[in-house]
């Protein structure tokens, strides 16, 4: 059983992602998304990450709720 804490921070290091608060900020600036693009299917994941946010969406996994968040600001900074 999984016990790490869902957080963006340690979403980022469960996608092998560098995971500091400076390093999601420019994460989200530069990697943004058009309204239509779902956050799974964004060019930028290598085959393990898309999968990985894949599977937890679609079981509603405790991570869920981050990748959301993680969405909401991906799409948000496009919108701007």
């Amino acid at each position: 059983m999984d016990t790490t804490a869902t957080s963006l921070e340690n979403l980022f290091a469960q996608l092998g992602l560098a995971n500091s608060a400076k390093a999601i900020e420019d994460f989200i600036q530069t990697h943004q998304l058009t309204e239509n693009t779902d956050i799974a299917k964004a060019p930028y994941w290598n085959e393990a990450q898309a999968s990985f946010i894949n599977e937890a969406l679609r079981n509603d996994a405790e991570w869920c709720e981050v990748i959301d968040q993680l969405n909401a600001q991906l799409h948000q900074v496009a919108a701007q």
